[in-house]
């Protein structure tokens, strides 16, 4: 009797170790079922990690090599540019000379004729004459405008006065003779008239 109490006691043991060792499986189990959730997830986050690195450093890349390409163009337009201001300094006075050609032409055609054999002085003069009206109408086609003030009242930003004259049947200060015509561009002066100018008389008692 003693002996069947002695079995019975280890199978209980035994049935409680066995359950016990299958409580601990279903545990192990479930903590694996509640880890690989939250493994998955960490993965799921580290795979968008790279992609958004990944679509930054295209991004990046994209924005570099659109700001090289911008830097090209800004050269190449500053490029065009000194060019297009090299060649403006080179031929600003191209219509100039060529307007200019005309009176050189017109200069060999009176120094020949003052040469020729038989030449007569009024032919000279004429071509003196032609010549100067045609270098005129050259300056004055690039904006260049005599200053020649006969009888003008004197002008100290556009005359010079050489001297001064008593001359009683005029204004004092007036331009009574111009020794040398000045000349503007585009308004702007570039040499002054040199002229003579009237003063008042002086009074007799002095």
């Amino acid at each position: 009797m003693a002996n069947q109490e002695k079995s019975d006691s280890k199978n209980n043991v035994h049935e409680l170790e066995d359950d016990q060792v299958t409580l601990d499986s279903k545990a192990d189990a479930q903590d694996s079922s509640k880890s690989d959730p939250n493994q998955s997830e960490a993965e799921v986050s580290e795979n968008s990690l790279s992609a958004e690195v990944e679509r930054l450093k295209e991004e990046l890349e994209e924005a570099r090599n659109k700001v090289l390409l911008a830097a090209a163009d800004v050269q190449n337009v500053r490029r065009r540019a000194e060019q297009d201001v090299e060649k403006a300094h080179k031929f600003a006075l191209d219509k100039f000379v060529s307007a200019l050609l005309p009176v050189a032409d017109n200069l060999e055609r009176a120094v020949e004729a003052s040469k020729a054999e038989g030449a007569e002085m009024s032919a000279v003069v004429e071509g003196v004459e032609l010549t100067l009206k045609s270098l005129i109408d050259a300056l004055t086609a690039q904006k260049v405008e005599q200053v020649d003030p006969h009888g003008e009242p004197f002008n100290p930003e556009l005359h010079q006065a050489m001297t001064a004259v008593e001359q009683a049947d005029v204004e004092p200060n007036t331009v009574v003779n111009v020794f040398q015509r000045g000349y503007t561009l585009h308004g702007r002066l570039v040499r002054p008239a040199m002229v003579v100018v009237s003063k008042a008389a002086e009074s007799s008692g002095k």
